[in-house]
């Protein structure tokens, strides 16, 4: 059973800009081994709340915890699908080493090595791994990110829209294998999503942001309703 271990904390989170306030107060508390969606229309902060998760942006008022500490937490991000160029020269198998310490010399060492091909296999890479990942499928090229994320060994996984542009079938096959490894792993997910049949299928809670506020709670009170409130352009 996961244990209930704090891992993200938001605090009274606020962000504004100059005329345009985003979200206020936002309180959240994330746990160890959850896979919580995070959902909404386009323009209502779902991007910014990332970005404010990752650092980049400093919010207008109260704070992101990560516990028990900072160090503690390491972070794996997959984007939205991203298409490379056909000539890109690295083959599957370098592309998910790319994040490695190592990288910055002209080899991987021994043990990042055998991270890379523990990865390709947990991520079924593994055949294509010479590859150019110019040529590979767009799920392919996702599962690519997913292991390069994966690699670094991270605590907690955000999954920035990064089925947006796939076909069902790969949709599916990517999400089944991050379930996987968030049960296998104790995983800590963020998903960010459009689709709120994915969201229902595979995480537990969701974080919601619409113009007129925030709601959170357990995947199954996600209600038409509620969807039709928040989503109602995309719905």
């Amino acid at each position: 059973m996961t244990s209930k271990t704090p891992i993200l904390q938001l605090e009274h989170l606020g962000m504004t800009f100059p005329g345009h306030p985003v979200f206020n107060d936002l309180n959240l508390t994330i746990n160890r081994g959850e896979f919580w969606s995070i959902v909404g229309e386009n323009g209502v902060g779902k991007t910014t709340l990332m970005r404010t998760i990752l650092h980049q942006l400093r919010p207008t008022t109260g704070k992101v915890n990560y516990l028990p500490s900072v160090n503690a937490v390491q972070i794996g991000y997959v984007p939205q699908f991203r298409n490379i160029d056909s000539e890109y020269p690295l083959t599957i198998r370098d592309f998910v080493g790319l994040n490695l310490t190592g990288w910055k010399l002209p080899w991987l060492s021994r043990g990042e090595r055998q991270r890379v091909e523990a990865m390709l296999k947990q991520t079924g890479l593994t055949k294509l791994a010479n590859r150019p990942i110019g040529q590979a499928s767009g799920g392919e090229k996702q599962k690519a990110y997913l292991a390069q994320a994966l690699v670094e060994r991270p605590n907690l996984l955000i999954l920035d829209e990064s089925t947006a542009s796939l076909d069902p079938v790969t949709k599916t096959e990517l999400l089944d294998l991050v379930q996987q490894i968030n049960q296998t792993l104790d995983l800590t997910v963020l998903f960010v999503t459009h689709d709120i049949p994915l969201a229902r299928r595979y995480t537990q809670q969701f974080l919601m942001l619409t113009p007129q506020g925030t709601e959170q709670g357990a995947i199954d009170q996600l209600t038409d309703q509620k969807v039709w409130r928040g989503e109602a352009e995309h719905v």
